[in-house]
């Protein structure tokens, strides 16, 4: 019997191994989730939140477009203008209609939202690596490259950058 089967009790076999190893692979993804997201509960953060500050980081000064901060998320969110409401509110972020295009907004990351992401840097590191520490470097290899083969059988590639 399958390790997934014995801790989500089932008793019978999956009616196909796709079915096992989306099962297998959800359940994993939902551990992960909830032991960073354990990180970051201290701080009155979720998990889509840390994302936001994160991507708004990388964008610099200049920020980033709502839709393109939803685009670069690594959990689509519907409501990405209510996510930036509940970090605009902490003081995290800032918006800013464009003058040329008023449906445009864009979201920068606020002193403070830059220096809270830095304070969990190691830690959101470290919990990271303690999801991966049973696997040597050469399976995190492999499993990095197998769940890319996953996702692009789902949707196709998306382009590089210019």
């Amino acid at each position: 019997m399958s390790r997934i089967r014995q801790e989500i009790r089932q008793r019978r076999p999956f009616p196909s191994r796709g079915q096992e190893g989306a099962v297998a692979l959800l359940r994993t993804a939902d551990l992960v989730r909830r032991f960073v997201a354990a990180v970051l509960e201290p701080h009155d953060l979720t998990l889509q939140q840390y994302n936001v500050l994160r991507i708004l980081r990388g964008a610099g000064a200049e920020g980033l477009p709502t839709l393109e901060v939803g685009v670069r998320m690594i959990e689509q969110a519907p409501g990405v203008t209510r996510l930036l409401d509940r970090i605009e509110a902490k003081g995290l972020v800032s918006r800013e209609r464009c003058p040329h295009d008023r449906r445009q907004v864009t979201c920068r990351i606020t002193p403070a939202g830059l220096a809270l992401v830095a304070r969990l840097d190691q830690p959101v590191l470290e919990a990271d690596d303690a999801c991966f520490s049973k696997l040597s470097a050469k399976e995190l290899d492999d499993l990095i490259q197998l769940l890319d083969a996953v996702r692009s059988s789902l949707h196709p590639p998306s382009q590089p950058e210019e």
